[in-house]
C-alpha cells in the first residue's frame, strides 16, 4: 500500500520563492486551468491564506511566475548568441533559442503570453518582458544591446525588421507547442521531429530585412 508524500514545509524567508515553485510544479502537471491560490498553498504545504498575503491575488502570483520565464528566455537567448558571432549568426542563434525555450518549456511559455491572466504592468513582470526585448532588438535587430537601464528605442524601420523577425520566430514556436507540423513531416522524409524541420526553417530565414540592408523596391 502507498502513502501520500507529507507536504513539504518552506521557512518563512523563502515562502515567496517556495510558493513560485509550487505555481510552476502545478502549472506543468495541471495547466493554466489549475492555476489557483488554493492549489499552490496546497503544493507548498503552506496555509491557503500565505500565497494572498505575499502576492495580493492569483493574478500577483501568476505574474510573478511568468516574469521568472522571461527571465529564463532572457538568459537563453543571451547564452546563445555569442559577442565573436557576425550579426547573422547571432540573429539565427537567438532566433532558435527562442524557439527552442517555447518547445522545451511550452507551459510556462504559454502562460507569459496569457494576457488575461497575467498583468504586464506588475513591476517584475514588465521590467522582464522589456530585458527580453532588448535583447530581441540587439540581435535580432542588428543593434548594440542596451544596458539594463538605457530604454530601447527604434527607429522605424528597426521597428518593422523586430515585428516581422518577431512574428517568424513567434509564429514557429506556436506552431511546434500546437502540433501543426505533422502533415508536413508525413509528406517529408527528411525531417526526424517537427523541431529538426523548424531549426532548417531558421537556417534558411531572413527575419524582416538583414541589418543595414534596404527594403528591396518593387518595380
Amino acid at each position: 500500500m502507498t502513502t501520500d508524500t507529507p507536504p513539504k514545509r518552506y521557512h518563512h524567508g523563502s515562502l515567496p520563492e517556495a510558493l513560485l515553485a509550487a505555481a510552476e510544479t502545478v502549472l506543468l502537471r495541471d495547466g493554466i486551468p489549475g492555476l489557483g491560490l488554493r492549489a499552490i498553498a496546497r503544493e507548498a504545504g503552506v496555509s491557503h491564506t500565505a500565497p494572498k498575503h505575499h502576492f495580493g491575488d492569483t493574478t500577483g502570483l501568476v505574474s510573478e511566475l511568468a516574469a521568472v520565464g522571461f527571465r529564463r528566455l532572457t538568459e537563453a537567448m543571451r547564452s546563445a548568441a555569442p559577442e565573436t558571432a557576425d550579426v547573422r549568426e547571432r540573429r539565427n542563434a537567438i532566433a532558435r533559442a527562442y524557439v527552442h525555450f517555447a518547445h522545451d518549456n511550452a507551459a510556462m511559455f504559454g502562460l507569459m503570453f496569457r494576457n488575461e491572466m497575467i498583468d504586464m504592468r506588475r513591476p517584475a513582470l514588465h521590467e522582464s518582458a522589456r530585458e527580453a526585448m532588448r535583447v530581441m532588438a540587439a540581435i535580432i535587430g542588428g543593434r548594440p544591446e542596451t544596458s539594463g537601464e538605457t530604454p530601447v528605442s527604434l527607429g522605424d524601420t528597426e521597428a518593422v525588421r523586430m515585428t516581422a523577425a518577431w512574428g517568424y520566430v513567434h509564429g514557429l514556436a506556436i506552431l511546434l507547442i500546437d502540433q501543426r507540423l505533422g502533415g508536413i513531416l508525413q509528406v517529408t522524409p527528411g525531417f526526424a521531429s517537427p523541431i529538426d524541420l523548424v531549426d532548417a526553417t531558421l537556417r534558411d530565414a531572413r527575419f524582416g530585412f538583414e541589418a543595414g540592408e534596404a527594403p528591396e523596391q518593387k518595380p
